[in-house]
């Protein structure tokens, strides 16, 4: 393929049953043909996800490439996808997320139609956007991301879509097909459904040394915000994520999102997510009470506490 309208990049590690799936959806876009599709294998080279790119070639997927690195974390995967990306706009997912057929489609018009003018950011819903405008200017497009109805949804997966522990939703509900305002943008630069022009993919790759999972999406979206790069939501743009959690899989999570955070506030001191002060006082208290969250609390001070 010449020239794709976009390319989609995809970090893997030895899941080919679900990576499978993920691009029998890609097949199925609207705009497959205008598509390029990117794998990064996260790790040593595997056998199985190699036969289930072959495999996808014949599923009308022509313009897919597959590629290995030696074992690193998903940001180093995104940012080798994106030195081989031809398109002009980049979208990230994960290898468990299923768009909706004309959800490429969607993330290629925002792109493509909308320009970026100081009036845009005038409405009431917007106020709180501070940005330098030009006449036109470069965007990162969010889309919507919920749990796939055909999973055995488990009583903490509802709880935390319904929170947005999992993904904050229900938080920018009121800024669909509007712009996220400056001040909490990088909260919600998910990478499980976000586009952004390749120049700027390249930009601002995802940081090296942030090597445990959690709160790099939040480190890169701070750039972006910090460059100027405003964050649209597109709900229509959806997506379907297609992993189940049980109980102990997010305690788990929440204790290496602590880790984590201690990490990436040592690299990048104005994160500003640490809990300090009055703020560590709460959670202290809400991780002693006998309720979902409160065991959510605890495991994430437990993180805390073992990466110090």
């Amino acid at each position: 393929m010449a020239n794709p309208s976009l390319s989609i990049i995809i970090p893997t590690h030895h899941r080919p049953d679900i990576l499978k799936i993920c691009l029998a959806h890609l097949a199925a876009q609207t705009i497959a043909k205008d598509i390029e599709v990117i794998v990064v294998h996260d790790g040593e080279d595997d056998a199985e996800t190699q036969k289930i790119i072959h495999e996808a070639k014949s599923y009308h997927l022509k313009a897919i490439r597959y590629f290995s690195i030696p074992k690193s974390q998903q940001g180093i995967a995104r940012n080798e996808g994106v030195t081989h990306a031809k398109s002009p706009i980049v979208l990230f997912i994960g290898d468990d997320i299923f768009l909706m057929p004309d959800a490429c489609e969607v993330h290629v018009r925002m792109h493509q139609n909308y320009e970026l003018r100081s009036s845009n950011l005038g409405d009431p819903e917007n106020q709180n956007s501070k940005f330098k405008i030009q006449n036109s200017h470069p965007i990162a497009v969010l889309g919507f991301t919920t749990w796939d109805p055909q999973l055995d949804l488990t009583p903490v997966m509802q709880w935390l879509e319904k929170t947005g522990w999992q993904f904050g939703y229900p938080m920018i509900e009121r800024f669909k097909h509007a712009f996220i305002p400056r001040d909490t943008q990088e909260r919600f630069t998910y990478t499980s459904n976000i586009s952004v022009p390749l120049t700027i993919a390249k930009q601002f790759p995802f940081r090296a040394d942030a090597t445990l999972y959690g709160w790099e999406d939040i480190l890169w979206g701070k750039q972006l915000k910090e460059a100027n790069i405003p964050l649209f939501y597109e709900p229509d743009a959806k997506a379907l994520h297609h992993h189940r959690i049980t109980m102990d899989d997010s305690l788990k999570r929440m204790e290496t999102l602590g880790r984590s955070l201690v990490q990436l506030t040592k690299i990048d001191p104005d994160l500003g997510r640490m809990p300090t002060g009055i703020k560590m006082i709460a959670y202290r208290l809400i991780a002693l009470t006998p309720t979902m969250r409160g065991a959510h609390y605890r495991a994430f001070l437990r993180g805390i506490q073992s990466a110090r």
